[in-house]
């Protein structure tokens, strides 16, 4: 009699091991996709951060009343004259006249046969510089000294700069100057003569109240080739008299001390760059190009942002699927603030909504320019259009209020509760993979043991069938 069946076979330990991994994996795997949509979700935060600091960018040009009041010139010489206006200007045309530019003072030492040998002994010495302006007396343009003159002192103080033996030089004098940032510019000319090298002395200042005196305490050698008192002893000569920019606006007088002025004209600074023979005319106009260039741009970058505003939060529709944050609250929050500020009034002035100056919403569009009437409020009344924008309660203030709550509150607040929500997960994460480590080896273990006894099942079938063949056979 035959006995058949009686075996027993060892199973795949790793593969049933493996499938069983998979099917307890499956709340980590759930919680793992959920903090990749989080991450997901972060990175477009930060790129909507990003849109809407451009859009910020593009508000703050309109929140400075600059924007609304901004200026160009003209000049009918350019090379005598140029000028810039600021927010404060008016227009109108001016006639200029400039009779002599501002300029600093420069004085020349006596020459040297070298511009490194030691000039006196080396003593401890002290040039001493003092600003201030030579009035009176007489000038003689051939020695490029005084005679009779006063200096008065503007009353800054000296200036002083250390010569030892180590820098008593021509070379080692200039750069202790230049070194010391005294409002004092030395170099070494060559004149080509017998003792070529000299050493000249700008003040970097200009204006007749920024002349030169200057004063030697220490080595005779040098107090007689560097002292140049206007009112007394000069050893050096004047090539260049400081002076003042003289010059009339509309047949007034006026004097400064540079050649850049900001205050002759109101919100008008002029440049002046030579002495003119024939009056100058400086034409002041509203710069209306670049207000409608302000108001084009951001009514670009609000349409911009407003339409990837609605994408990202946009709900699955026929045809369309979900944006990244669809129904996310602080993006829908965000819309409603705009939508509310954009249809909302400033009081004051004549134009109270942005449709009084041709600004208008469309569906499907957004913002929208009706240049015609722009230009009219920028024609007719700028300050009025000025103050729909720039006041307290203007458009672009609270748009700009509104940017900024936005990126330091509404998305800040929102980012920081998905980054706890993914630190979170992530320790659970961390929990469930030391419990699933712990059960993978349970399970080994438990289905390696099931193979020993398997494996000692089927040798006890195989001594059975072993020995039932055998008491056939007999």
């Amino acid at each position: 009699m035959a006995v058949s069946g009686l075996s027993a076979s060892s199973i795949d330990v790793t593969a049933i091991v493996s499938q069983l991994m998979e099917v307890e994996r499956g709340p980590v795997n759930k919680l793992n996709k959920k903090s990749a949509s989080y991450e997901t979700q972060l990175s477009v935060f930060s790129t909507l951060k990003g849109k809407i600091s451009t859009f910020q960018s593009s508000v703050k040009a309109l929140t400075d009343s600059g924007s609304f009041k901004s200026f160009s010139t003209s000049s009918t010489n350019s090379s005598a004259l140029t000028a810039s206006a600021g927010s404060t200007a008016n227009p109108g045309t001016y006639t200029l006249n400039v009779s002599s530019l501002a300029q600093s003072q420069q004085l020349v030492a006596a020459g040297q046969a070298t511009s490194n040998s030691a000039i006196g002994t080396g003593t401890s010495t002290t040039i001493s510089f003092d600003f201030g302006a030579i009035t009176g007396g007489t000038f003689n343009s051939g020695t490029g000294t005084y005679s009779g003159a006063s200096f008065t002192s503007a009353g800054a103080g000296l200036q002083t700069v250390a010569i030892d033996n180590t820098n008593n030089t021509l070379e080692g004098i200039r750069d202790a100057v230049n070194s010391a940032n005294i409002g004092v510019t030395a170099s070494i000319v060559n004149d080509g003569g017998a003792s070529p090298y000299r050493l000249v002395f700008s003040s970097k200042a200009t204006g007749a109240n920024n002349s030169m005196s200057v004063s030697v305490t220490g080595d005779a050698t040098l107090s007689s080739l560097l002292s140049n008192d206007p009112a007394g002893a000069q050893s050096m000569s004047e090539t260049l008299t400081a002076q003042n920019a003289n010059f009339n606006v509309n047949g007034v007088a006026i004097s400064k001390s540079s050649n850049i002025v900001t205050d002759a004209i109101e919100g008008v600074t002029l440049n002046l760059q030579q002495v003119t023979t024939e009056p100058v005319n400086l034409t002041v106009t509203k710069d209306t190009a670049a207000i409608k260039e302000a108001a084009n741009k951001f009514i670009t970058e609000y349409n911009g942002l407003m339409s990837d505003l609605k994408s990202l939060s946009a709900y699955a529709s026929s045809g369309k699927s979900a944006g990244s944050l669809a129904g996310d609250p602080a993006v829908r929050q965000m819309i409603s603030e705009l939508r509310a500020i954009i249809g909302g009034t400033v009081s004051g002035g004549t134009y109270q909504a942005l449709s009084n100056v041709g600004i208008t919403t469309s569906v499907g569009v957004g913002l929208a320019l009706d240049t015609t009437l722009f230009n009219k409020a920028i024609d007719e009344n700028l300050d009025d259009l000025a103050n729909l924008f720039t006041s307290s309660e203007g458009f672009a203030t609270k748009l700009n209020d509104w940017a900024t709550t936005s990126l330091n509150i509404t998305l800040t607040d929102r980012t920081n509760n998905i980054s706890d929500a993914i630190d979170a997960i992530e320790d659970e994460v961390a929990l469930r993979e030391v419990r699933l480590a712990s059960l993978e080896k349970r399970y080994t273990a438990q289905f390696t043991n099931l193979n020993v006894v398997l494996a000692g099942m089927s040798s006890q079938m195989s001594f059975i069938s072993q020995a039932f063949s055998n008491s056939s056979s007999n």
